[in-house]
């Protein structure tokens, strides 16, 4: 993801297209363009890779606690996925560890992990410049949120201690859920890459940077942590409309979503039931559902902060800024 001087990059132009990852006979690298944006675009793509990284967690957490599947089966339902449209390296090693024993003890190496993940800091970095730059991307921050609430390992262990919640265990069919569980991971995965790309977008304008989103998620398809079947959709949806603001605009990739949000809902309404947590599950969903309504009660909030505050409000009927005088003397 090169950067900076033009003039720079093609001077190692055959170089880097020489030890790139190729798909479809296509280099994964190209010139991004001035200053820090191949900086940018890899804090962003970091940023997604923590999203998806944590929705492939709930997935496991809903079929380990609620459906009670050995790692064999975890192992095997992984395998099945990767040959289906949610085909990604994440899930493809998501499939492999699995299948590792530790050498230690011969059991699932899996097992004997510390439940407490790490951070470099480039998702942090991600969720604060979206914050920064007001580009919502609720299910990149729930993902640095749960690395971090991953970390009070010793609160954690206490509250299990005393504070209750339901019976984990699924009674529906099994088969079933996972199937549905798929198609939700499916929608969150397209809704994350939506937050990121969004991101991107906004970056390039405020920051200069001259992005072009098509060729973003051309060099994505291959060599990187985050790639995936998927990425050819991306590619093709802005290759189609450059100037997509969001790729649940995108006609096709708004169709899979929507035929998925109802598995999608049920993953929420199933995990809440148990007491798991799933949050980037439901941040994907109700970035979904915030997304696609011509209304929301930002208007309450509004008046509240003029009530308050006296920060005035718009209205729906008439330009300008206004404020009302809500306790009378």
């Amino acid at each position: 993801m090169p950067s900076g001087p033009e003039e720079g990059y093609d001077r190692v132009i055959a170089i880097l297209e020489k030890v790139a990852a190729q798909v479809q006979g296509e280099p994964c690298v190209t010139y991004l363009g001035r200053g820090s944006a191949g900086h940018y675009v890899k804090m962003v793509h970091n940023g997604i890779e923590y999203g998806l990284m944590q929705l492939l967690a709930e997935t496991y957490d809903i079929m380990k606690r609620g459906l009670g599947l050995n790692n064999e089966e975890l192992h095997e339902v992984y395998s099945h996925w990767k040959y289906t449209e949610i085909s990604s390296y994440l899930v493809d090693i998501t499939a492999n560890i699995f299948s590792r024993k530790d050498e230690k003890t011969g059991t699932a190496l899996i097992d004997v992990i510390l439940d407490e993940a790490g951070q470099k800091g480039t998702g942090k970095w991600t969720s604060w410049d979206a914050l920064d730059l007001q580009v919502p991307t609720p299910t990149i921050d729930m993902a640095v949120m749960m690395r971090d609430l991953s970390g009070y390992k010793t609160e954690r262990k206490a509250a299990s201690e005393t504070l209750a919640g339901p019976d984990t265990t699924y009674k529906g069919d099994r088969a079933s859920l996972i199937d549905q569980l798929k198609h939700a991971l499916y929608a969150g995965m397209i809704m994350t890459y939506a937050q990121g790309m969004a991101l991107i977008k906004r970056a390039s304008t405020t920051y200069d940077y001259h992005l072009d989103l098509e060729a973003v998620a051309r060099i994505w398809r291959g060599g990187c942590i985050i790639r995936a079947a998927l990425l050819e959709d991306l590619r093709i949806a802005f290759k189609s409309h450059p100037g997509l603001p969001n790729l649940l605009l995108d006609p096709p990739l708004g169709r899979e979503v929507q035929g998925r949000q109802a598995d999608l809902r049920s993953m929420v309404q199933v995990a809440a039931a148990l007491g798991l947590p799933v949050p980037c599950l439901m941040a994907s969903l109700a970035y979904f559902d915030a997304y696609r309504n011509g209304w929301l009660p930002a208007n309450l909030i509004q008046a509240q902060r003029d009530y308050f505050g006296a920060h005035a409000y718009r209205r729906t009927d008439e330009a300008g800024t206004f404020h009302t005088a809500w306790v009378e003397d």
